[in-house]
This record gives C-alpha cells, sequence and structure tokens, in this order.
C-alpha cells in the first residue's frame, strides 16, 4: 500500500477501536431501546441526508439485518437526483416533517438520525418530530464538526435521546495530502455503518433468547426465501419500501 492508503485504513481502524470502547455505554442503551420496540411490535426508522442517507440504506432488507428497520428515502435529499439541491433541501426549514408524516410513526418506535455536521434543519427537524411523536430519538453525529460551525444554530446532539459521537472532525476527512492543505478520506459513512450494524447484531442476539429473531437471510442461502417472504409479509403494512 502507499502511504496514504495505509495512513487511511490506520485512522479508520484506531478511530473504530477508540469508539468501541467509548460509545459502549450508548450503544448498550440504544440496544436496549430498539430491543423493548422489537418486543412490542414498533419499528426503526433510520433518516439522513446527502451522503448520510446511506446508513439508511445500508440497513433495509439486508441480509444479516433486522426486518424491523425502515429507511425513510427522501429523493431530493439524497444524491441521484441532484447532488446540489439535495443541499439546499437538507439546509431549507419545514420540508422535512410532510415527509416523516407520511411513514406512519408511532409512540414507541425508534428514529435514527445521521448527520455528520449535524447542524441542518432537516435533522433537526427530525429530531423535532420524532420527539413530538413519541419516539426514542438516537443521533449519530460528529460533536467536534456541529460544536465548530454551529454559530448558534441548534444542534442535533442537543435533540437526541442517544448521542453516538462518531469522533470525528470538522470536514469528515482524515488524511492529509503532502504539499497542501486538502484533507482526504471521508470516514462517516464507515464508522456510522459499523455503528447501527453493532447495534442491530446486539439486538439480535438479545432477541434471539426469546426466539427466533426478525433477521433477513441471504437470498442464496438455503431456506432464505421462506424466511424473507414471512418477513416481508409481515412487515411491509409499515414499510413502504418493501
Amino acid at each position: 500500500m502507499t502511504a496514504i492508503t495505509d495512513a487511511y485504513f490506520l485512522e479508520v481502524i484506531a478511530r473504530m477501536e477508540a469508539l468501541r470502547q467509548s460509545l459502549a455505554e450508548p450503544m448498550a442503551k440504544a440496544a436496549r431501546v430498539i430491543c423493548a420496540a422489537a418486543r412490542s411490535d414498533r419499528r426503526v426508522y433510520i433518516f439522513g441526508t446527502g451522503h448520510s442517507h446511506m446508513l439508511a440504506e445500508e440497513v433495509h432488507y439486508r441480509a444479516g439485518g433486522l426486518a424491523i428497520t425502515i429507511p425513510v428515502l427522501v429523493g431530493s435529499a439524497m444524491l441521484h437526483e441532484g447532488a446540489v439541491i439535495s443541499s439546499v433541501y437538507e439546509r431549507t426549514e419545514g420540508l422535512v416533517r410532510p415527509v416523516l408524516e407520511r411513514y406512519r410513526m408511532e409512540r414507541g418506535d425508534v428514529l435514527i438520525i445521521a448527520s455528520n455536521s449535524g447542524v441542518n434543519a432537516a435533522p433537526t427537524e427530525a429530531a423535532d418530530y420524532g420527539r413530538e411523536i413519541g419516539a426514542t430519538v438516537i443521533a449519530i453525529t460528529s460533536l467536534a464538526y456541529s460544536t465548530a460551525i454551529a454559530n448558534g444554530r441548534r444542534r442535533l446532539a442537543d435533540l437526541a435521546d442517544i448521542v453516538f459521537d462518531n469522533g470525528l472532525p470538522p470536514g469528515d476527512a482524515l488524511v492529509d495530502l503532502p504539499g497542501s492543505d486538502i484533507k482526504v478520506g471521508p470516514a462517516s459513512t464507515a464508522i456510522g455503518a459499523t455503528l447501527l450494524n453493532a447495534i442491530f447484531a446486539e439486538v439480535a442476539a438479545r432477541l434471539s433468547d426469546e426466539g427466533d429473531p426478525p433477521v433477513y437471510r441471504s437470498a442464496n442461502m438455503p431456506g432464505a426465501r421462506d424466511i424473507n417472504q414471512a418477513l416481508v409479509s409481515k412487515y411491509r403494512p409499515r414499510n413502504p419500501h418493501l
């Protein structure tokens, strides 16, 4: 590997190991909350804008993942319909509430909001909505980033019931390019996906003590078709993306 490649790997690995320890308590709390939601036939919604929306897709209909997860997917807030307009959308007040209302969230549900910067209108208003309906709000964000750029704006971290500080610096990128002031190698997606999958794996393990947890199998594995069809039939009425 080149020095830059090696530097990025080492940065991500070191940060992952640090977070495994520093976030142990909030991860355990999140696992308890999500287990309680699953036992009460509630759902876990995941919302993000820009690149953060990929965390919602990461856990949707995923082999080895929980069927109780529902991605909140807003085309104009993602990247495929226009990256520039998505940046405008996430900063515009009043746009996210009508979208969230379509998902019919209920008291006792869990709403996970991913926003690395943690100060834009869409994630903070999503947190407001989650709290109003009685959902537990979980944030995945960078405290260093939101603190540096808030300038009086509300922070997602201050609105959530459980906060995962991903420990990343303002701007996300981790590696300095030699001879310049440019930094490359963003890590918020890799770290966010790891956090979510670790928590959901813990939830599945706890639910397995009470019977078969609602976990999707890879379509290429024996018995997957029948298992996955049963899960889809059960969870499709509240998941518009199945």
